[in-house]
């Protein structure tokens, strides 16, 4: 294996990659559309029609910068509450690439039985990789892609329901 450096450069490398995945999440959970924006790859690294992808779990591919912050914006106007926990996190530095694997388990507000009420919590699960590039401003987001993690919603062997996005009718 090459290295990358000095135990300490890579470990600062991996710390700053952790650090730039978590203000993805915390952006979608404060509803900031700007902090989205600026975890990935800027105009001057990606226009509007190529150097970023995104695949939300269930969408087609979206690839440049208009179309990932179109949908971000689309899901930030149609979400009213939505926490992330991040298990299973792993990180992979190699050069100006890193790559973030995780499984995003997700708490989001339903749809309201009444106008005017809170809807219930779903909760959710999606595996994600997410792609990182070093640039000058630091370590931006390339690529995202989640996967949702199907389920059938009944009590597995220890009793405990498994809950998730699939087995919904």
């Amino acid at each position: 294996m090459v290295g990358n450096g000095s135990a300490a450069s890579r470990e600062a490398d991996r710390e700053a990659v952790l650090a730039a995945n978590q203000r993805l999440y915390e952006a979608l959970e404060n509803g900031d559309l700007e902090a989205v924006e600026d975890v990935w790859l800027s105009a001057a690294d990606a226009d509007d029609k190529t150097g970023v992808v995104c695949v939300h779990p269930g969408w087609p591919v979206l690839r440049g910068r208009a179309q990932v912050t179109r949908s971000y914006l689309l899901i930030m106007m149609n979400t009213e509450y939505i926490q992330f926990f991040l298990t299973d996190v792993e990180v992979e530095v190699q050069g100006d690439v890193a790559l973030v694997t995780c499984t995003e388990n997700i708490l989001s507000g339903g749809e309201a039985e009444e106008e005017g009420e809170l809807g219930p919590l779903v909760g959710g699960k999606v595996v994600a990789t997410n792609l990182f590039r070093r640039t000058a401003a630091g370590w931006r987001l390339w690529s995202h892609h989640g996967s949702p993690v199907l389920t059938t919603g009944e009590d597995d062997e220890d009793g405990e329901g498994s809950g998730g996005l699939g087995g919904r009718d």
